[in-house]
């Protein structure tokens, strides 16, 4: 049953016939996908994203309704990088999340993000931190400082990612394989150690990419199609 009243973010809005729009919502009680009438007026102002909102949806099936939007914060204004980083996030949810399953937690850990952006805090830890969170929190985390085995991982080791055990020791340098100094630094967030925000990420984008379904993230394309320098 839906609350009566929630707070939201909109992840995403699209025209929908005439004059409504076909929005997803991120919310305490999970990903929603609802239509929104007269969006065109004040509703359809606040159905940007990374503005907190307080919201009520109305139906039964799949498609809900929105009958109530309200701003219920300060918009957090995003620029730049900070803006990519937040559609990654929103991106992501979308294909990740799935549509109805509560996640409280993924819901709080996502506004405090957007803040922190929108403060200008870095943005690579940002990131890597939510991702950790959302695999963690839908079930598909594993440990970063034990191996498949239950043993410590050892600073001079060399591992890979096995998408259902975790991670493996292995006895010899090959592709894709992580230093287990590099995963020790991960696991205490210590990103000061050189490497380690490096190896994050691939480890983060080994770890997404089952449940993506073979699709490559618009936003990441995107974003990386910016950053390639003008050949003019």
């Amino acid at each position: 049953m839906l609350a009566p009243s929630q707070p939201a973010y909109v992840l995403h809005s699209r025209a929908y016939r005439e004059s409504s729009a076909l929005v997803d919502f991120l919310t305490p009680q999970g990903r929603l996908r609802a239509v929104m009438r007269g969006a065109r007026g004040k509703a359809g102002s606040l159905a940007r994203p990374f503005i907190p909102l307080e919201a009520e949806f109305r139906g039964r099936g799949e498609l809900k309704n929105v009958s109530r939007l309200e701003a219920g914060g300060i918009p957090n204004l995003l620029m730049g990088e900070a803006l990519f980083s937040g559609l990654y996030l929103n991106e992501l949810l979308i294909r990740v999340l799935p549509a109805e399953d509560p996640h409280p937690a993924i819901f709080q850990h996502y506004a405090l993000t957007v803040l922190a952006l929108a403060e200008g805090r870095a943005i690579e830890p940002l990131l890597r931190s939510f991702e950790w969170r959302l695999l963690d929190e839908l079930g598909y985390g594993f440990a970063l400082d034990l191996d498949s085995q239950g043993q410590p991982i050892a600073e001079q080791g060399l591992y890979r990612l096995h998408a259902e055990t975790g991670l493996v020791p292995v006895g010899q340098l090959q592709p894709g394989i992580f230093q287990g100094g590099e995963l020790l630094a991960m696991a205490a967030a210590d990103w000061a150690v050189p490497g380690a925000l490096a190896a994050a990420k691939r480890l983060m984008r080994q770890a997404l990419a089952p449940h993506l379904g073979g699709r490559p993230l618009v936003s990441r394309e995107l974003f990386m199609t910016l950053k390639e320098p003008s050949r003019d």
